[in-house]
């Protein structure tokens, strides 16, 4: 706990660096191209020869050509999407008005296609894949970088531009053309001099001749593949696809092992080759890189955090068969600094590991070529022609598994407090804006308010009735005898406990929810009504809210015909608050509708009465048997003194229309006494008693 302490300022400021950001919002962005690709690339390699000779085969090779095309479209120019991604995510985080963020992506494009090549005859989509990454992450950022310092200098003057007459999404994009040009240049002299400097045919053939020259000296021994795995697993933290970029190295230095290891049989002889590409694929890439099919499981039996059990268990079939970019982008463990240690030193033990069992000769030396997505177990047995195989790459998985298991905790650790800090800033920013907020989405803002909205709402789908509680607050009159229980709406979120209740209902509201949430709560009030009036009373009168836009629909109303159907609601003594009056129209769809609710039984009280023309509506047909005195005239029973009046002239309409008052927010004796002196006895209030569950929890 030391350590953490020690390194958590440290993992803060680097999470908080805009491009570690940019980088890790652009690839969680990609998890759909990501999640499409590796499926299509599963179905396109699946390791069985009769089910690749049936795709083969079927419709003149039909099914494989599907494949093929959305393998090539998805992973084939992988890092176009993320060049795409990054510089998107970068120009929002930087949210500088002044600037057209959508020149950025065309600059950044421009520069990858300039640094990978696009001028060379053999450029493709092996320019455009995985193996470009690292390309996609410097232009993403790069050119985004220098796009937003270049836009206001050639725009300090940009109606010298504008022709007559162009429409205002022309004028915009127009302001784009030279910031956009000038990236491109600069990228394009960078590319010219590298070509000139090394006599390479791009920045990206530099990098992967540079990263070949790393193994050209010693013998292709422990130390070569213990260095091979590690600079793989570096370039993968740093967004640069090893597997692909190192390419060159596998083919020249272990790739032959296994020939010569068949040759050796064929010959009579014992193989020597310990590392071929097979042990690689077998042994230390399990799952992928970083052998992340450990980091999966550990992912499954440790992590609370839902969401990335939910990435687990979307991953699990591609990472069976060693693809992993979905974890590897999803997760992140892209510039991750908590997953740093561990997804550089997992690999490493299972190479050391193997390496050792291989040369002690307790698992056979690989003789046989397995495909790389072959499954784990049927890989290992395959190549080494032993049960011995299987066993040791069980082995290198609990190993992984164990050292995984404290970096998935922390990291549920930091996202908890992650979570806290940002649920504390929105419920500030809920809190002090909540009046103006009443009239606006917070779902559809463009902030990151609006981000932790959604996130509620999904949680709020997710679990809305496991997570639903019902707190009651007694209602008393003046002789101190209970004489109701209002039941009000509780919400348990898994992290942040329970919600404030207005919140829920309007994120309930945005998010299409609120029938559902209102007809929730009636059901468990009505489910726990033997157990109220054994807390409270035998005569006391359950109410219940429900919002004007919902007590009327048709919707609700057959609701409340099919409780009532089940167990009749006559007798029950049962109270339905309607909440936002302002909500409900004054026509004969209204009155109908309330009508059919209290001939069901059911009664009918206005919640937040005051003296109102809308308010004063719903007297004219004496539909409502209760009327619940706006909150604001109870707090202002001494601070202003129309409020009085206005409390004494409902109490005297309603006592003439047969209609109850009830107080709310009742908090001292001496409100209490005011009320009785005006003529209301009901009341409300914490002077009785909070909000109290029924059980604890």
């Amino acid at each position: 706990m030391k350590r953490e302490k020690q390194h958590t300022p440290l993992i803060e400021r680097i999470e908080q660096v805009t491009a570690v950001r940019a980088v890790r919002s652009g690839l969680a962005n990609m998890i759909p191209v990501l999640i499409i690709g590796a499926f299509a690339l599963i179905l396109q390699t699946f390791p069985v020869d009769a089910y690749q000779r049936f795709i083969e085969s079927f419709a003149g090779g039909f099914l494989l050509l599907l494949f093929q095309m959305v393998n090539t479209a998805t992973f084939g120019v992988l890092s176009v999407y993320m060049t795409y991604s990054i510089s998107r995510a970068y120009m929002k985080l930087k949210a500088d008005p002044t600037v057209v963020a959508g020149g950025a992506v065309v600059a950044s494009l421009l520069s990858f296609f300039i640094l990978a090549g696009a001028n060379l005859p053999d450029f493709g989509t092996g320019s455009m894949g995985p193996k470009s990454m690292f390309l996609a992450v410097l232009t993403g950022l790069g050119a985004s970088a220098l796009y937003l310092h270049l836009f206001p200098l050639f725009n300090r003057r940009r109606t010298n531009l504008y022709t007559t007459g162009a429409d205002r999404e022309f004028n915009r994009m127009l302001s784009t053309l030279f910031p956009i040009a000038a990236v491109a240049a600069v990228f394009a002299v960078f590319n010219a001099i590298i070509i000139r400097a090394f006599g390479v045919g791009s920045f990206r053939e530099l990098l992967a001749a540079a990263f070949n020259a790393l193994f050209s000296h010693g013998e292709t021994g422990f130390v070569k593949g213990f260095f091979f795995v590690l600079l793989s697993s570096v370039l993968w933290f740093f967004g640069i696809h090893g597997s692909d970029t190192l390419e060159g190295v596998m083919e020249t230095y272990f790739t032959p092992g296994l020939a010569q290891n068949q040759a050796a049989v064929a010959a009579g002889s014992a193989p020597t080759a310990i590392l071929t590409k097979q042990f690689f694929d077998c042994f230390v890439l399990i799952g992928g890189c970083g052998a992340t099919l450990c980091l999966l499981i550990a992912i499954l039996i440790s992590s609370r955090n839902r969401a990335r059990r939910r990435l687990g268990l979307t991953a699990a079939l591609p990472m069976i068969f060693n693809i992993n970019e979905m974890m590897v982008f999803g997760l992140p463990i892209i510039f991750n600094p908590i997953m740093l240690i561990p997804f550089l030193t997992v690999p490493l033990v299972c190479y050391t590991t193997a390496y050792l069992a291989i040369l002690t000769g307790a698992v056979p030396i690989i003789t046989h070529a397995v495909e790389w997505t072959t499954p784990i177990v049927l890989g290992g047995y395959g190549a080494t022609g032993s049960i011995a195989g299987a066993v040791l790459q069980l082995v290198n998985v609990a190993l992984g598994v164990a050292i995984y298991l404290p970096f998935v905790r922390l990291l549920d650790r930091r996202a908890e407090q992650s979570a806290h800090r940002d649920f504390e800033e929105f419920m500030t920013f809920f809190n002090e804006n909540e009046q103006e907020l009443a009239g606006t989405m917070l779902t559809e803002r463009g902030d990151r308010y609006g981000d932790f909205a959604k996130g509620l709402c999904a949680e709020l789908r997710h679990g809305l009735e496991k997570n639903l509680r019902l707190a009651y607050q007694p209602q008393y009159n003046y002789e101190g005898a209970c004489i109701g229980a209002e039941a009000l709406l509780r919400w348990k979120h898994p992290v942040h406990g329970y919600l404030y209740p207005p919140l829920v209902v309007k994120l309930a509201e945005e998010s299409g929810l609120l029938p559902t949430l209102e007809e929730a709560v009636l059901t468990k009030a009505l489910a726990e009504h033997p157990a109220v009036l054994q807390q409270f009373g035998r005569h006391v009168k359950l109410s219940v809210n429900v919002t004007g836009a919902t007590v009327i629909t048709p919707r609700f109303l057959q609701f409340c015909r099919t409780l009532n159907a089940k167990d009749p609601l006559n007798g029950k003594n049962v109270c339905i608050e309607v909440t936002e009056q302002a909500a409900l129209s004054f026509d004969d769809k209204t009155y109908s509708a309330l009508r059919e609710l209290r001939e069901m039984g059911l009664l009918l009280a206005i919640d937040d009465f005051s003296m109102g023309q809308t308010s004063l509506h719903y007297l004219k047909d004496t539909l409502f048997d209760i009327i619940k005195l706006d909150g604001s005239l109870v707090r202002g029973l001494f601070d202003h003194r129309n409020s009085r009046e206005i409390v004494a002239s409902i109490v005297q309409l309603s006592a003439s229309l047969n209609m109850t008052v009830l107080a709310e927010y009742v908090e001292t004796e001496q409100q209490r006494e005011a009320l009785h002196e005006i003529g209301c006895d009901c009341y409300q209030g914490y002077l009785f008693s909070p909000a109290v569950f029924l059980t604890e929890e």
